[in-house]
């Protein structure tokens, strides 16, 4: 006999591990703060550890909490995409996307209305993942990952989405404490798991080579950094396309004119054999217009 806590648990503990905010998991499970909160909590008596420290505004993960995560973040993609794999051969119309889940959340969801707008016949359906999409096993029709320029895949169809371009972040409050890069001698640095080089080679492109940036506060996603950054807890590398929009809220606010380009860009990547059916077509026509790529 299988002994597994709640889903419901689960989904609550992941969705605020990404946020770091009851608050907004909430918001995108369609429940209440509080509802979330006593998901963990029950979460948390099932497991008899605490995943979460509680401060007065903000929550952070717990060691214990960050293995967690760590250790059921794949069970739970490979749960989700064989859902998805199920549902869209129920569904003649669907076109499955695994992209990054900053690059969704930030990026893919804030256009989605366009995109339904546009391509009301389709349906699109979304799983995140940290991973490079599998597609002899998971079988998504788009993958976006972020690969050198020029790479070629036998099979392999890839286009280029969206250039990275990187660049320190922060809240505006704390913004007026930087006026050059010299400044961030005195900043908190944020970090995020999957782009561990980040702040150096920003560093390095900006000149910079005394300042120990290994230093501040370690993320599991970029999203929970630029939440962090968001927050005032510290400064961030941002993405220009996944931060622009904050910057423009107001969220953000972009430090200095130093920008870095990788040479490795967002791309969408599909299968060859699969890459001229008419809705595929029709999506990753509509993403490189709207990340102003030809098409």
């Amino acid at each position: 006999m299988l002994h597994i806590p709640s889903t419901s648990g689960l989904r609550a503990f992941e969705a605020a591990c990404r946020y770091l905010s009851f608050n907004q998991a909430a918001e995108e499970l369609g429940v209440t703060p509080g509802a979330v909160s006593r998901q963990i909590q029950t979460l948390e008596q099932y497991l008899g550890k605490t995943l979460f420290h509680r401060h007065h505004k903000r929550i952070e993960l717990t060691a214990v909490g960050r293995q967690y995560l760590a250790e059921i973040t794949l069970p739970l993609e490979k749960i989700a995409a064989a859902s998805a794999r199920l549902r869209s051969e129920t569904r003649r119309n669907a076109v499955s996307i695994c992209a990054y889940p900053t690059f969704a959340l930030r990026w893919l969801i804030p256009r989605w209305a366009d995109l339904y707008e546009h391509h009301p016949d389709i349906d699109v359906q979304l799983i995140t993942s940290l991973n490079p999409a599998d597609f002899e096993r998971d079988d998504f029709d788009l993958s976006i990952q972020v690969l050198p320029e020029g790479t070629t895949q036998t099979g392999m169809r890839i286009d280029k989405l969206l250039e990275v371009d990187t660049y320190p972040v922060c809240s505006p409050d704390m913004a007026r404490r930087f006026k050059q890069p010299e400044d961030l001698k005195k900043a908190v640095f944020l970090h995020e798991s999957p782009r561990p080089t980040d702040w150096p080679r920003w560093l390095a492109e900006a000149g910079i080579h005394d300042i120990d940036s290994s230093q501040g506060l370690h993320f599991e996603s970029a999203n929970m950094a630029l939440h962090a950054a968001e927050n005032g807890l510290g400064v961030a590398i941002g993405i220009d396309g996944l931060v622009r929009e904050a910057i423009n809220g107001g969220q953000l606010v972009k430090l200095f004119d130093v920008v870095r380009r990788s040479r490795a860009p967002f791309q969408i990547v599909s299968a060859a054999r699969k890459s001229t059916r008419p809705k595929l077509v029709a999506v990753r026509e509509w993403m490189l217009e709207a990340a102003g790529q030809p098409v």
